[in-house]
């Protein structure tokens, strides 16, 4: 009996002592199982109420069972779920004495890889299972939800299609070596190729979008002691996370936390004040904060608004150009009424600039609103509508394709032989299907679905 042929069992979910704990258990003894359970044939798709008794009888409690036949399941085979109390001593009853009749506990992801095994969905879906219950803000399950329900495979599907129209056009050259592929034609596939390229390298570049959707946009508040970075921080993060204190310099480390803003997840990195004179554990603590900044994703350049006539530290102000910065003019409570100027060069970032009271909080909206158009516009265009941001498997895959493809369109530029221009063609097709999981390579497959949750 294969690895996939047998009867699994798993804790899908449970939520504390008061909720609902859903064991599910697949396999090709399901069916049988289940009758045993229920003594009589269960009922497709149909909740039943009864008792759930172990082989020994032994009332172990009130549950619910619902039975759906393969392949019209999740996994596509036979699938038994059992709603029980939350309570993990009952649920731990309930599996060990499944494992009694036979089923045997299920490796992390296997449900969802037998789904893949079974047809019922490709690996780009697979995949989105997992960031559908990893998704840390809104905009990451709209991308979950819609890998899920296809738009990555749909978008392969449509490349895969193109490329086995012009690969056919090649291969018929290659069948009737008399032929030359005439000019005409090659401008064609030339055209037909370069198209292709050129959606595949959009596909990629969502590569970058899709780590901030999974980790988080990297925000880094930048500025110099005493600005009022780590007050912002506790404003935005909604308690004191932070030290706070008038004596400069309190900051010697960074600090990180994540909060959601919007439909966004942000990584915010509170770090040590910029200061031109420091001492030696301050230095550390800079040094520790130029690290930081050069892996950001977007910058919070907080100055301090009663001492805008002076010096911007020489970091904060290289910075300000920056399109991934935000200019943040902090104890703007503490100006008088009028007009407010900014220095240069913070002046030639007056479009990207929030004046703000982290201590009463003032300006806090504007600013929560302008991070959230900020990194809204990280999103790159794809040429459709759907929100796709892919994996680094995806990516790595993709890369190859375009390489292939780079080389392909460059021996068609030269008259190279047609039977060549074909073979980095189909290396292309084979990393298309890695994508979706046309390419059966079970080593692949196995760490994979390793990375995955029991019962997932």
């Amino acid at each position: 009996m294969s690895q996939h042929d047998d009867t699994i069992a798993a804790l899908a979910t449970a939520a504390g002592t008061s909720a609902i704990a859903l064991i599910r258990v697949s396999g090709p003894d399901t069916q049988r199982l289940a009758a045993a359970l229920l003594r009589r044939v269960p009922p497709v798709r149909e909740a039943v109420h009864g008792d759930y008794r172990s082989a020994r009888g032994l009332l172990l409690d009130d549950v619910l069972f619902t039975f759906f036949r393969g392949p019209r399941s999740y996994s596509g085979e036979d699938t038994l779920e059992i709603s029980c109390h939350g309570n993990p001593f009952i649920a731990q009853a309930v599996l060990e004495d499944l494992f009694t009749r036979g089923c045997r506990p299920s490796r992390p992801g296997e449900f969802t890889q037998r789904a893949f095994l079974n047809g019922r969905m490709e690996l780009s879906q697979a995949e989105a299972v997992m960031d559908l219950i990893r998704a840390r803000s809104d905009r990451a399950l709209m991308a979950a939800n819609q890998q899920l329900r296809g738009a990555l495979g749909k978008r392969m599907a449509d490349l895969i299609d193109r490329l086995l129209a012009v690969l056919a056009r090649i291969e018929a050259y290659i069948d009737f070596p008399d032929e030359d592929l005439p000019p005409e034609d090659r401008t064609l596939v030339l055209s037909s190729l370069q198209g292709i390229a050129g959606d595949t390298g959009r596909l990629l570049a969502t590569s970058h979008y899709g780590e901030l959707l999974r980790d988080g946009i990297k925000t880094v508040i930048l500025g110099a002691p005493n600005v009022g970075k780590s007050s912002l921080l506790n404003r935005l993060v909604g308690h004191d996370r932070a030290l706070v204190s008038p004596e400069p310099g309190t900051t010697r480390d960074f600090l990180e936390e994540r909060i959601i803003v919007g439909p966004h997840c942000l990584r915010i990195i509170d770090t040590a004040g910029l200061n031109p004179s420091p001492a030696p554990l301050e230095s550390l603590g800079m040094a520790k904060a130029l690290e930081r900044a050069a892996e950001a994703d977007l910058f919070l350049l907080v100055l301090d608004a009663t001492l805008l006539n002076g010096s911007i530290p020489a970091e904060v102000a290289s910075r300000i150009a920056d399109p991934k910065a935000l200019v943040v003019i902090n104890k703007s409570d503490l100006l008088p009424d009028g007009p407010r100027v900014l220095p240069s060069p913070a002046a030639a970032a007056s479009g990207r600039t929030c004046w703000i009271s982290a201590l009463s909080g003032a300006g806090i909206t504007e600013l929560t609103d302008a991070i959230v158009e900020l990194a809204d516009s990280f999103r790159p265009e794809t040429g459709t509508s759907d929100l796709i941001a892919i994996n680094a498997r995806h990516a790595h895959a993709l890369a190859e394709a375009r390489d292939g493809l780079e080389r392909a369109i460059a021996k068609l530029r030269e008259n190279g032989p047609v039977e060549l221009i074909a073979s980095d063609l189909r290396t292309v097709l084979s990393s298309f299907g890695e994508i979706t999981g046309k390419v059966d390579n079970e080593r692949m497959l196995d760490q994979l679905f390793a990375t995955f949750c029991i019962g997932k």
